[in-house]
């Protein structure tokens, strides 16, 4: 049964123990809040397990989505502080192909400075001379400060922290029912314990979702809707680190258009698309070769390497007219009392790298609805190992 003793603290139960929801129970359980995590698997069992671990310079966002390029470039630096045990600092290198790949390196300089990004501007001798694998045509390239992560590992150092300072983390926790008054207002929830097979009740003063591309399915249970659009794209693992750097087209963000190196392998990402359900998304074969296609032409020894593996993962991009890959990297708070649902809070879009800042924005928000003054402290906090989550774990649902 969770941990309900009674306190002056105001109850916070976030559902999703994704990137968003563990960096999100540090910062509320810092500034006085009683937290709880619900997540129907483990952690970063959904989404954030999911991604490519890529820690944006924001470079593939600095001509076309600058907010959101400027977001990436804030949270990298900060995350290179808070986070250095989960990071590579192994940079990136943006590479033209075409002429109008160099074409757009124009925009992209300019792009980039807007940003506050550190670029530098690269022959093609000088970025073979970093790395010899690349496509031997390549025309022109730029450095950017791009790093790699490992999912697993940040999502668990941000709820180690969390746990640290007091938060309650109840895995495989699935959440069948938000409860509301007569009133609209939302005033707590019902679980299925999965382990026990087993339903509990919870009061709770605020509720947050950050269950990223699932958030419509929770704002249903309150009959209130968000503007997500979930975007399965498919990624693809190598069994070489043919590469040392993150390796990045020079163009518009496209298909395939990022090779990133992880441990012993590499993998390349991604394509973007619609789908319906996003509990089962299917690993289409034709997707798998454009990748390996794609990947080829970055780097050619891809095309001897061994697959190790392809999957698929939606992105929780907030709805707005145009195809999927046009729609915007940066994220949203949406307060549901505007829905006639106060007492509900959800958090979607954005990235891995900006999983900090969407926690702090909506714990700006979360404050404020609560009465609490305390101010984020998560920009300077190093986060505890990420093996501190499990060692010496209470049970805790």
């Amino acid at each position: 049964m969770p941990n309900q003793s009674m306190n002056s603290k105001p109850r916070a139960a976030i559902i999703g123990g994704g990137f968003t929801g563990c960096a999100l129970a540090l910062d509320l359980q810092m500034r006085g809040c009683a937290v709880d995590v619900y997540e129907r698997g483990d952690i970063a069992s959904g989404t954030s397990g999911r991604t490519h671990g890529l820690l944006h310079s924001g470079g593939r966002y600095c001509v076309e989505d600058v907010e959101a390029g400027r977001e990436c470039i804030q949270e990298n630096r900060i995350l290179r502080r808070i986070a250095k045990q989960c990071i590579e600092f192994n940079g990136g290198l943006f590479i033209a192909l075409t002429d109008s790949d160099v074409a757009y390196g124009d925009r992209f300089a300019l792009g980039a400075a807007d940003c506050g990004i550190e670029v530098e501007e690269l022959t093609s001798v000088q970025a073979l001379k970093l790395e010899p694998n690349l496509n031997p045509t390549l025309l022109k390239a730029f450095t950017v400060p791009d790093g790699s992560f490992d999912p697993l590992r940040l999502a668990l150092a941000f709820a180690a922290t969390a746990r640290r300072y007091g938060a309650v983390f109840h895995p495989y926790c699935e959440i069948t029912h938000l409860v509301r008054r007569e009133d609209g207002q939302v005033t707590g929830l019902e679980f299925l314990n999965r382990h026990e097979d087993r339903a509990y009740p919870v009061q709770a003063d605020i509720i947050i979702n950050a269950t990223g591309a699932w958030a419509g399915d929770i704002t249903a249970m309150a009959q209130v809707d968000v503007p997500v659009r979930p975007t399965p794209g498919v990624m693809v693992a190598y069994n070489q680190r043919l590469v040392q750097r993150v390796i990045n087209r020079l163009c518009i963000p496209d298909d395939g258009d990022i090779l990133v190196p992880q441990r012993r392998m590499v993998l390349i990402g991604t394509t973007s698309f619609e789908h319906g359900d996003v509990n089962y998304i299917p690993v289409y074969e034709e997707q798998i070769e454009l990748m390996h296609k794609r990947a080829a032409e970055l780097v050619p020894a891809v095309a001897q390497a061994r697959m190790r593996g392809a999957w698929m993962s939606a992105r929780p991009l907030i709805a707005a007219q145009g195809d999927a890959r046009s729609l915007s990297r940066t994220f949203e708070c949406i307060d549901h009392a505007d829905q006639g649902a106060p007492g509900l809070i959800t958090i979607t879009g954005g990235k891995a790298t900006t999983c900090r800042l969407m926690a702090e924005k909506t714990a700006d928000l979360v404050c404020e609805k609560l009465g609490i003054s305390a101010k984020c402290q998560t920009r300077d906090l190093e986060l505890v190992s990420y093996r501190q989550y499990y060692q010496g774990s209470r049970s805790e649902s």
